[in-house]
């Protein structure tokens, strides 16, 4: 099943930069690339590691140092592409609407901030040294998860407001990470953190994956259809919040604007004068 995965990545890949796609999401194509060139080596790793690629036990000792750093390496690295590649996915998914967009980039950055540090905020450190690695790579790959899983469900509930296509490929990429999001969480919880690689979930959980890299080969080799332009009535609340959102940001031209004189406020002033005046005349006149 690892050999079908690494053989499913290399065409996803080849796929992805024949059809031109890494110009309209190279995030995605960096984390292509990065499981073309992870699985082999994490497959070497974990033979040497188990002792089918040599008998030295110092040898398989620096195997498994190796498949230790480099998995988690590659989780990392896999997060950080994650949050790109969702940055992507919405902004090719409102792309009919620029002022939605940029407001909704803003939102964006700002949960996947919030989203690291309580993360971060939230690690245990009970081990000390490498064994940290681990405590810090689990939760910020949950965290991206639950990014995922919520740009999927932005995408079902909008589609029809987007004129965004079932088959279109930001859709077909949200799917797919939506799928291993939700295979993520399942394993999470019904397997323990250390256990063999032989067990029953483990291949239930290496099929979803093979799955999910099946359904983007399919995205990729079908033909697109092309994205519905977005008709939209002038009254309409999409229409008036992306009108909202693209003022957000712009001063423009500054224009002075006079302020009305407080016309009540002189009117007192007058009563008062003129009340004294009055009153200096009759004092005059009395004393005459």
């Amino acid at each position: 099943m690892s050999a079908a995965e690494f053989l499913l990545s290399a065409m996803l890949a080849f796929m992805f930069w024949k059809k031109g796609l890494h110009r309209r999401f190279p995030a995605m194509a960096a984390y292509l690339a990065m499981r073309v060139v992870a699985n082999p080596v994490l497959s070497l790793l974990l033979l040497g590691r188990s002792g089918q690629l040599s008998h030295s036990r110092q040898f398989m000792i620096d195997c498994w140092q190796g498949y230790f750093f480099t998995w988690w390496a590659v989780n990392v690295a896999s997060a950080i592409l994650l949050y790109f590649i969702c940055m992507e996915v919405f902004r090719n998914a409102l792309s009919a609407m620029p002022g939605l967009q940029k407001l909704g980039v803003v939102i964006f950055r700002w949960a996947a901030l919030v989203s690291f540090i309580v993360t971060i905020s939230s690690v245990p450190f009970a081990h000390r040294g490498v064994l940290i690695i681990p405590d810090i790579s689990i939760p910020l790959m949950r965290s991206v998860s639950l990014l995922e899983l919520c740009l999927l469900a932005f995408l079902c509930l909008s589609m029809n407001a987007l004129r965004l296509s079932v088959r279109d490929m930001a859709f077909g990429i949200s799917l797919g990470f939506g799928v291993m999001a939700t295979n993520d969480f399942v394993n999470m919880v019904l397997i323990s953190r250390y256990t063999s690689l032989t067990a029953p979930m483990q291949f239930v959980y290496e099929g979803v994956i093979l799955v999910s890299l099946a359904t983007w080969v399919i995205y990729c080799a079908l033909p697109e259809p092309a994205r519905k332009p977005m008709v939209v009535p002038v009254n309409s609340t999409i229409y008036r919040w992306n009108e909202i959102a693209s003022a957000l940001g712009h001063t423009g031209t500054q224009v002075a604007v006079p302020q009305p004189a407080n016309s009540f406020f002189l009117t007192d002033v007058e009563n008062v004068v003129e009340k004294v005046l009055s009153r200096n005349l009759k004092r005059r006149e009395s004393e005459s």
